[in-house]
């Protein structure tokens, strides 16, 4: 049996893996009740098991000594309440996993039996990576689970590290793995934009805050387009703003919030220096502004030879048609900080349940549960194939 045929034969323990995640969803650096199920499961197969990694996260080892190879998968849920109606809806009022990582988990623990139950077991050493808090900072110390992760030095000595996400608008089953940068740098902004309140029959008597605001929305707007060369890859967006609570009231301030996108570093340095200069705008016509910029996860590096590897797994595992390269996006992540250690490559696995469209942070995200045992197959074949080519 190829590995494939063995994942197909683990769909009902996949499937149960994932909607016991599901129906338990917990936040980052919370996820107490996920990683004890991990770290049982793992047990029940015979694998030691380390726990309290970054707080929550769990480090399990298949194999010893080199050349290593590094499998990550991110546990935390959002603060989103479900709105499907399903038997394994989320049990947790206002916490959902509205972006697959309940499956992320549980293809993991997949790829650990399968290779687990080998009956040779490869040369050298497969580290499963079960990270905490993908989806958000730790206040304290500016630490996301992956940076944390790293900083615990959970991937020292690996030679490479992988990882795949699942695509709720991509076939079920189809693969993407882009070349070199596949996610933006995710940073933040916000900003306070101050004139001076006045009645709103009488606006020459004050500084009208609003009108001030859009001026610098305008420049916002046109830092893409118009201060910096069209063939970049760059999102400036504003998400928020809040002013006022009367027809007939000028405020003193507007609040705006919004994010960037980049992924080069150079881009990335030069448009924070631009959402200044947009903001500075308040300034000039006599008002004032507070601006804050969150610097956030790196951008993604894929390192192509590792991309081209796990494409040419899916390719013979699944057919050319099923395995490509796909484009660039503008989500972030933080398996970012893990390939700076180590040579790595995301796949994107395509997950797509129905018509609906279902995307990610939503209340009605969803996947086809048929996409696991492809992810559990193509991941575990990938991390052979790299033991193979670094043990050479």
């Amino acid at each position: 049996m190829t590995l494939l045929e063995k994942a197909n034969a683990m769909q009902d323990q996949l499937v149960a893996w994932r909607r016991e995640i599901h129906m338990h969803p917990e936040l980052g650096f919370e996820e107490i009740r996920t990683s004890r199920l991990v770290a049982d499961s793992l047990r029940e197969m015979g694998i030691e098991v380390e726990v309290g990694v970054a707080e929550t996260g769990v480090v399990a080892r298949i194999g010893e000594g080199r050349p290593a190879v590094g499998i990550r998968a991110d546990m935390d849920a959002l603060p989103i309440q479900e709105a499907n109606d399903v038997p394994y809806k989320s049990q947790n009022p206002g916490l959902m996993h509205a972006c697959g990582h309940d499956a992320h988990t549980s293809i993991l623990l997949g790829v650990a039996k399968l290779l687990n139950d080998l009956p040779e077991k490869p040369a050298g050493e497969i580290r499963l990576l079960f990270q905490p808090s993908e989806e958000k900072w730790r206040d304290e110390d500016g630490h996301s689970g992956g940076s944390l992760m790293v900083e615990e030095k959970a991937l020292d000595g690996l030679d490479a590290v992988i990882a795949c996400h699942v695509a709720s608008n991509s076939p079920v089953g189809e693969i993407q793995v882009t070349d070199g940068f596949s996610l933006a740098a995710p940073d933040t902004f916000d900003a306070i934009i101050y004139g001076e309140g006045t009645h709103g029959a009488a606006p020459h008597n004050g500084l009208d805050p609003i009108w001030l605001g859009a001026q610098v929305v305008n420049a916002l707007q046109a830092i893409r387009s118009r201060r910096r060369d069209p063939t970049e890859r760059s999102v400036v967006t504003i998400g928020a703003i809040h002013a006022g609570v009367a027809h007939n009231v000028i405020p003193n301030e507007v609040v705006m919030r919004g994010t960037i996108r980049t992924f080069e570093q150079e881009a990335r340095e030069e448009i924070h220096r631009l959402v200044e200069e947009a903001f500075a705008l308040a300034r000039h016509f006599g008002g004032d502004y507070e601006l804050s910029i969150s610097i956030g996860y790196p951008a993604l590096y894929n390192d192509p030879a590792v991309a081209e590897l796990i494409r040419g797994a899916g390719r013979d595992l699944l057919g050319d048609d099923m395995s490509g390269e796909g484009a660039p996006i503008m989500a972030g992540e933080d398996f970012a900080f893990m390939t700076q250690e180590a040579p790595g490559a995301m796949m994107r696995l395509g997950a797509k349940l129905d018509e609906l469209n279902r995307p990610h942070h939503s209340p009605i995200f969803d996947i086809h549960e048929g996409c696991m045992p492809v992810g559990v197959g193509v991941l575990a074949e990938s991390a052979l194939r790299l033991l193979r080519q670094h043990g050479k």
